[in-house]
C-alpha cells in the first residue's frame, strides 16, 4: 500500500532533472571527454590508399569496418596487426589510434599515403536497478550520464535521483561515484561522460522515505480539506441567517 501512495504522490522535488536551470540558463562545461581504448574493447579498424597500388593495403586490413570481426584489446592493451605486429593501444583515443597507424605506416615504408578509420565496435553502458538489468549499446564513442538516463527511458518513480551512481574501473580499482541528475552540477561531474563499460546503479526509496512522502502528501490533503470545511461552513453560516 505505501508503495501504491508513493507512486501516485511523489513530489516533483524528488524526480524532476535539472531542477535548478531556468530559461536562458548558461552552463560553462570544465570537463572535455574523448573515449581511450581499454582491455577488453573490439576495434575495427580499416586501412586503405588512394594509389593506384591498392594490394599495398590488402595486408594490413584483413577486418574491414563492416566485417563482423575486429580487433580484440588483450588485457594488456595491446592488439596484434599484420605486418606491424603487436601494438599497445590502451590509453589512446579513437582519432590517436588513427594518427599512429598512419604515422607508423609511412615512416616503416609500407604505404605512401595511408587512410585508417578506426572505429569502437563494443561500447556499451551497463544499468542495475529497480530489481532489472539493462544493457545500452552506444553507436559512437560519445555518451553523457543524461543521454543514458534519456536511452533507458523511464527509470521509475521509485529510483532515488540523489543516489543514482556510476561505477568505473579505474587503474585497476573499481571507483564509484553520485551524479544527481536533479542539479545542473551533474555536468561538470568528472564521470558525467560516461566511458565505454561504465555501471549506472540505481538505488530505491526505503521504507522510511515512502512514509515520509505518504506523511507529506497525507498533510497537504489534511490542510485543503480543513480549509474546505472552513468555506463550506462560512457558506452554510452565511445563507443561513
Amino acid at each position: 500500500m505505501p508503495v501504491v501512495l508513493l507512486t501516485s504522490c511523489v513530489s516533483p522535488r524528488r524526480v524532476n532533472y535539472l531542477q535548478d536551470i531556468t530559461h536562458g540558463s548558461q552552463i560553462q562545461i570544465e570537463n572535455r571527454f574523448e573515449a581511450q581504448i581499454a582491455p577488453y574493447d573490439e576495434l575495427s579498424i580499416s586501412v586503405t590508399t588512394s594509389s593506384s597500388n591498392k594490394e599495398l593495403a590488402a595486408p594490413f586490413a584483413p577486418f574491414g569496418a563492416n566485417s563482423s570481426q575486429g580487433y580484440l584489446v588483450d588485457v594488456n592493451g595491446d592488439i596484434d596487426m599484420p605486418i606491424l605486429g603487436r601494438l599497445h593501444v590502451a590509453g589512446m583515443t579513437r582519432l590517436q589510434l588513427q594518427d599512429s597507424l598512419s604515422r607508423w605506416l609511412l615512416d616503416g615504408g609500407y604505404i605512401d599515403d595511408p587512410f585508417v578509420m578506426v572505429r569502437f565496435k563494443t561500447f556499451k553502458i551497463f544499468y542495475l536497478g529497480s530489481g532489472k538489468g539493462q544493457v545500452l549499446t552506444v553507436q559512437n564513442e560519445r555518451c553523457t550520464f543524461l543521454e543514458a538516463l534519456a536511452m533507458l527511458g523511464d527509470i521509475g518513480i521509485h529510483v532515488r535521483r540523489d543516489r543514482l551512481s556510476v561505477m568505473r574501473e579505474v587503474n585497476g580499482r573499481m571507483v564509484v561515484r553520485r551524479l544527481d541528475p536533479r542539479s545542473s552540477k551533474v555536468f561538470n561531474d568528472p564521470f558525467f561522460m560516461l566511458q565505454q563499460n561504465d555501471f549506472i546503479i540505481a538505488d530505491t526509496y526505503d521504507n522510511s522515505l515512502v512514509r515520509q512522502e505518504v506523511s507529506y502528501w497525507l498533510a497537504i490533503s489534511t490542510t485543503i480539506a480543513s480549509f474546505s470545511s472552513l468555506i463550506l461552513s462560512l457558506f452554510i453560516l452565511k445563507n443561513t441567517k
